[in-house]
């Protein structure tokens, strides 16, 4: 039976290199010379260091500006608060989306659900899999999902026949 698996992966090998490039622009450029600007990563979370909150305004330019360079979705990026730190420091904390919440994954199974299409989609760990007799009903619920559901970076893997 024809299936397709709706999950939210980044790629975070290209992640890891957008926050590099981004440190080293950040290191060379002559705004930012002499300040605590800088930009780590750690497993899943990018933090952005500066000593006011329009230079971590900045830093986040220049990372999704290397983001979008190297083909990664912006929307993986979820911004926590600002946080003073000693003294006029301040440090932003984002985390890289990975896997679909239980929220969204009930959305998009009461979504093809409600579509009327012959299909039925199962919640698995952190993905949706969609199964259905035609792959002109699968193409349709992927077209649907990409439309209803914008704001999360989602992609389908795992087309079998």
């Amino acid at each position: 039976m024809p299936s397709f698996d709706t999950v939210c992966e980044p790629n975070l090998v290209e992640v890891k290199n957008a926050v590099e490039n981004a440190s080293k622009e950040i290191g060379t450029r002559f705004d930012f010379k002499g300040t605590s600007a800088s930009v780590e990563i750690k497993d899943k979370e990018i933090t952005l260091t500066g000593d006011a909150e329009f230079q971590l305004t900045q830093i986040e330019d220049v990372l999704r500006n290397k983001l979008t360079k190297r083909n990664v979705d912006v929307r993986f990026l979820d911004a926590g608060t600002v946080q003073k730190i000693g003294g006029d420091k301040v440090k932003q904390v984002f985390t890289v989306r990975s896997g679909i919440e239980a929220e969204l994954a009930k959305k998009i199974q009461r979504l093809v659900k409600d579509s009327k299409l012959k299909l039925q989609a199962a919640i698995q760990g952190d993905a949706v899999r969609v199964t259905g007799a035609k792959r002109d009903d699968l193409q349709a619920a992927m077209a649907l999902i990409r439309k209803d559901i914008a704001d999360v970076p989602l992609s389908f893997n795992n087309f079998r026949d």
